[in-house]
């Protein structure tokens, strides 16, 4: 398993990472996955504490406490859970941030978390105190580097200028290309992006065809759109899984992707899907097959 800086950061983080979200709530079972992770050189681990109202962050502390000296672990902040509600309110204030770490930590068993994310952000935000907020955490040694999850250009802007931020956490697969438009950009800034739903709810893996028979359309791909491309692409690689990744991980921005699992076999599909072989040309005919849509809103 390759491994990549993070921004201007310290963080080297293996080329897939693994999106807790998907851990099983028993400890037995998700301690099996995390293991198999390792196992096979994954050090990067992202949850959140939205994350089922902050449980998942109690899993993932209990699956990596014996690991914490050979992981990267990232968690996110900013959506405040209502007091014996399920409602979310978005908080990105600087006393909420440097109060719910402290309940973050406690959750995931550690002292220190290597990349905090703002999980989300608007360009109403006073991201002013948002970055102090950070900053002073990076200096309390509470937080060694810190990031965005967002999709909105006007908002990563913002923070690609006024911050010192490592990464930005976006959506990012052959059915979503919309993030292309800014991976230059990033890049050219020194920071990272962190992909998620690079599968595509799996549209993009094995069972591809069997799940679009089941969703119907995918973002802005209609039904038979999405089916047509789908045939398309496994006409271009034998392997939907492998292509759908190594398209994603040829543009030099990128940092970690990002999947979820629910059992250790998996991660084996992804692993394995990682170490095939993809070419440029195949790459490049994904692309051509695949469309590449611009963000619409949210812009300056």
């Amino acid at each position: 398993m390759k491994k990549r800086q993070l921004g201007t950061s310290e963080l080297e983080v293996s080329e897939i990472g693994f999106g807790c979200m998907s851990l099983p709530t028993d400890e037995k079972d998700a301690l099996r996955i995390v293991d198999e992770a390792i196992a096979h050189g994954i050090n990067y681990f992202d949850t959140a504490d939205l994350y089922d109202k902050g449980e998942n962050e109690k899993v993932v502390g209990k699956a990596l406490k014996h690991h914490r000296n050979d992981i990267i672990l990232a968690t996110k902040v900013g959506n405040q859970w209502q007091t014996n509600s399920d409602e979310v309110q978005w908080n990105p204030s600087k006393d909420y941030i440097k109060k719910q770490i402290h309940t973050s930590l406690k959750r995931l068993q550690t002292d220190y978390i290597d990349l905090y994310q703002l999980h989300g952000g608007m360009i109403t935000d006073n991201s002013i105190e948002t970055i102090e907020a950070f900053e002073e955490l990076k200096k309390e040694g509470l937080i060694r580097a810190y990031g965005i999850s967002s999709i909105r250009p006007n908002v990563i802007d913002r923070f690609l200028r006024e911050s010192e931020i490592a990464s930005i956490m976006m959506q990012y697969s052959l059915l979503d290309r919309r993030p292309e438009e800014l991976l230059d950009i990033i890049h050219q800034s020194g920071r990272s992006v962190v992909t998620r739903g690079t599968l595509a709810k799996g549209l993009l893996t094995a069972e591809g065809m069997e799940r679009a028979n089941k969703t119907g359309g995918y973002l802005n791909y209609e039904s038979d759109e999405l089916k047509n491309t789908l045939q398309k692409l496994m006409s271009t690689h034998n392997n939907l899984h492998a292509l759908s990744l190594h398209s994603v991980l040829q543009h030099k921005a990128i940092g970690s992707v990002v999947t979820g699992a629910s059992s250790p076999e998996q991660i084996k599909s992804t692993i394995k899907a990682y170490e095939t072989t993809v070419t440029q040309d195949q790459i490049e005919q994904a692309k051509a097959i695949t469309r590449q849509d611009v963000y619409k809103e949210h812009r300056n």
